[in-house]
């Protein structure tokens, strides 16, 4: 097993992924297995290893600084497998004192152990070590599910919570409107925890998965093919990768492969300052990725250190001669590593140890983006801190039982683990550094942006940041402006599965699909949507209703019969023309009151008539207009009772007729039964009658104006309720009992033997006016608004010209037209009619 050591009093353990995969070799459970073996030297992770190395030598070299004491190291490659890196554990904790000892030393020769950088890897070794009581300082081991002190007691890491990044990385989905995002993760606990976490996070917000795909730990082309297919396929352009770089690397490949080009890439802090992937070949398709990145650091003194690496002045670093003959491809003459455990290529040249390492360029001695690093730099300093706290510890002030200190030269675990949960100092950059209950520091990031520098290469340009410890409202700050979207733009693409649904529509989701997805359906009517990407249309308040566009309301229309619509001024000109023509009808028969054909019949009850009329004609006014509380109540009972007032008049003319004949029989004085003043007395009771009904009706339930939306919900139609139906019913049908009677009398009394018989007249009278309100009732049901008070308009001026111009024109004719036939002689001429009623 290749490792790099050097004793110390406290000797502190390193579990680094220097190579970064395994060689499956299969197990057939017939003989012992062999070494794992691995391949893929990683210059970067070699870095890191490098870096703890540095670091403890700083602090050694700092005689303040844990006075007489020197920190070891051991370091173990884990290859970034699990049984690897369970064997380097076991490794560490239970080597033995010395090579010719078979006994091992009652405490762990390593006390604290500095790894694993994956999460998976970090949980198996965290369990075995929580046995032993020994710490485990993770510098890249995010997963939230380590973020529980009462399973993993032992376990401190210096690089946040994936629960941090996942809430922070959902914000940002918001923040820039992407409400359908696809989503790639890693088959581990870091990559399966931290998108479900993210997902959790973010359907909080409105926003919907696309797909949720998973890389396998062992990947074929014909997965790579089928993951990048649903990513080219969909319609969401925004990615969310949670992943280390080894394991989404053949997705980028052939992301890159493909030419897709359109895909905005959101990376979590593995993989977002990974050298592997942001080359100048990849730019092309992640051009414009975003992501967390953890605080960097600048170190200008570790790059001296890194550069003065060499394998034949160090030939205790077995990791050391690899590297360099990975980096110059060349191999030196003694092939024996000590181990048969890492797997070399075989290369053609030789190595002589006097290759210039300062003349390359590769990942590292990259110095630009030491955020691992500065992780690793936070881990190794805080456990130094912790044991120099240890170590300045007064007999009988010690935290320990009967207020005693640890031995920093024989030291147990778990005394560490005590002053670990402790620790608390400010690193030379000015961050305070401490492990909060579950072991875990103060989240800060930084927002990160590739962008293309002018020789193609990537360029990590800070936009943002965030800090947990900062307030709810100041956690993250964006600066927009210096952002570079995917294709070079500076404004940010959409990702959606529906376009926004505009101001008047609301959401109507797809049956069997994300809420993100739904057709755009316009609001009905009598509601709105003054905001996009409505789920629902309000309702408009009662007296209004939605405008055309659905976006707002306004006062719905008034509507009535008015003095300036069309329908009003005709309805109320032919009513003054009634009145009028009535009126001139009362003065022809006034001048010519003396004359037979006015005396006829009781000219009172004729002039009484006509009055009626012209109150007849002119009640059809009061329904135009506004209704009011009085002019519906005037509307109906004027209406009522002049009509009665008229029937009644007709009745008595009708009766005059009948009684007339009567009269003319031998021995027969029915006419002093009723003469005029029975006539005026029989007028006024029948009028009294609906007077009485029209009262009640006032009293009890008057008709009132109300609001009507029954036909039109656009608009108010003003109108005047009946109040009590019944009474109402009472006053049409008194109405209609007279005309019946009056229509049944005339009938009977139309071919009595009389020159001019005025019953025929009241006959063809009451036969329109019976018809013309029979004909009333399904045309008042059926119209709408404003119209059923020009129906009922139209019956009462129909009706009052059918009695005014049946009764009256045959007269007028008589008097105007034709005055030699208004003679009593001529009136008389067939039928010597006796008794005819005495004129006033």
């Amino acid at each position: 097993m290749i490792q790099h050591s050097r004793p110390g009093h406290v000797v502190l353990g390193g579990l680094f992924p220097i190579h970064s995969k395994g060689v499956n070799v299969e197990q057939t459970y017939k003989e012992k297995p062999g070494e794992t073996l691995c391949e893929g030297f990683n210059f970067r992770t070699f870095r890191w290893s490098q870096a703890m190395v540095f670091f403890i030598e700083e602090i050694n070299r700092n005689k303040t600084f844990l006075p007489n004491v020197t920190l070891g190291y051991k370091l173990i490659d884990t290859c970034g497998i699990a049984v690897q890196s369970m064997k380097a554990t076991l490794s560490l904790i239970n080597a033995p004192k010395s090579n010719d000892s078979e006994e091992c030393l009652a405490a762990p020769s390593v006390s604290i152990i500095i790894g694993d950088s994956g999460s998976t890897l970090s949980m198996a070794i965290s369990r075995v070590l929580e046995l032993f009581k020994i710490p485990l300082v993770s510098y890249f081991a995010s997963c939230a599910c380590l973020s529980d002190h009462k399973k993993f007691p032992t376990f401190f890491r210096t690089i946040p919570s994936d629960l941090n990044q996942a809430r922070a990385l959902a914000y940002l989905v918001q923040r820039f409107g992407w409400t359908w995002v696809g989503t790639v993760a890693a088959d581990d606990d870091y990559g399966r925890t931290g998108i479900q976490m993210f997902h959790d996070e973010v359907t909080k917000l409105g926003v919907c998965i696309a797909y949720r795909v998973i890389i396998p730990k062992v990947v074929s082309k014909q997965k790579v093919a089928q993951i990048v297919k649903t990513i080219q396929s969909s319609t969401a352009k925004v990615i969310v990768a949670f992943s280390i770089e080894e394991d989404i690397y053949p997705i980028i490949q052939e992301i890159v492969l493909q030419n897709i080009t359109d895909k905005q890439w959101i990376a979590s802090e593995a993989w977002v300052t990974s050298s592997l992937i942001s080359t100048k070949e990849n730019l092309i398709s992640l051009d414009g990725t975003i992501g967390f990145a953890i605080r960097r650091a600048d170190m200008p003194e570790l790059k001296e250190f890194l550069m003065s690496l060499n394998p034949l002045k160090q030939p205790e670093n077995q990791f050391a001669r690899e590297f360099w003959e990975t980096l110059f491809d060349c191999s030196f003459d003694q092939t024996d590593l000590g181990s048969n455990y890492s797997v070399v290529s075989p290369h053609t040249k030789s190595c002589t140890g006097n290759e210039k390492l300062a003349e390359t360029e590769n990942i590292y001695s990259d110095v630009s983006q030491l955020r691992v690093t500065y992780n690793m730099h936070k881990a190794i300093y805080a456990v130094a801190h912790a044991l120099h706290n240890l170590q300045s510890c007064e007999n009988g002030k010690g935290p320990f039982l009967n207020n005693t200190c640890a031995n920093i030269y024989s030291l147990e675990p778990w005394q560490v683990v005590h002053y670990l949960n402790k620790v608390r100092y400010t690193n030379k950059f000015g961050e305070d550094v401490y492990f909060d209950e579950n072991g875990d520091p103060v989240a800060s990031y930084d927002l990160i942006n590739w962008q293309k520098n002018s020789d193609g290469s990537v360029k990590y340009v800070t936009f943002g940041r965030f800090d947990s410890s900062a307030s709810r409202q100041q956690q993250i700050i964006i600066d927009e402006k210096k952002i570079i979207w995917n294709g070079g733009l500076r404004k940010v693409s959409k990702s959606l599965c529906t376009e926004s649904c505009p101001l008047g529509y609301r959401k109507a989701v797809r049956r069997g699909q994300p809420a993100c997805c739904y057709d755009c359906v316009q609001c009905a009517d009598g509601t709105f949507s003054n905001q996009t990407d409505a789920a629902e249309c309000f309702q408009c308040p009662v007296d209004f209703w939605s405008n055309k566009e659905k976006d707002a309301c306004h006062p719905k229309d008034i509507e009535y019969l008015s003095f300036s619509d069309t329908l009003g001024i005709t309805s109320a000109t032919i009513s003054i023309f009634g009145a009028v023509l009535t009126t001139a009808v009362a003065i022809i028969f006034f001048l010519h009151k003396s004359t037979p054909i006015v005396r006829a019949n009781n000219s009172e009850l004729s002039f009484l008539l006509l009055l009626s009329l012209v109150f007849c004609f002119l009640c059809a006014l009061t329904f135009i207009g506004e209704p009011t509380e009085w002019t519906c109540r005037l509307r109906r009972t004027s209406f009522s009772i002049t009509f009665v007032l008229c029937l009644s008049c007709v009745l008595g003319k009708t009766i005059v007729v009948l009684m007339a004949f009567k009269a003319t029989l031998p021995g027969n004085n029915v006419m002093r039964w009723f003469g005029p003043a029975q006539q005026r007395f029989s007028v006024f009771v029948c009028t009294a009658v609906q007077c009485l009904i029209c009262l009640v009706w006032l009293i009890l339930s008057p008709p009132f104006p109300f609001k009507s939306t029954r036909y039109y919900n656009d608009r108010i139609i003003l109108e005047c309720d009946l109040g009590s139906v019944t009474l109402f019913c009472c006053v049409m049908g008194y109405i209609g009992f007279l005309a019946c009677i009056c229509f049944v009398l005339a009938f009977l009394a139309r071919k009595l033997p009389d020159n001019f018989n005025e019953a025929k007249f009241i006959t063809f009278s009451m036969l329109i006016f019976c018809a013309v309100w029979i004909t009333f009732i399904p045309a008042y049901i059926s119209s709408p608004g404003k119209y059923v008070v020009a129906v009922e308009i139209f019956a009462i001026l129909s009706s009052s010209f059918g009695v005014l111009l049946c009764i009256f024109t045959p007269k007028c004719y008589v008097i105007l037209v034709k005055p030699e036939k208004n003679t009593k002689k001529h009136l008389m001429s067939k039928t010597s009619v006796q008794g005819l009623v005495k004129t006033n």
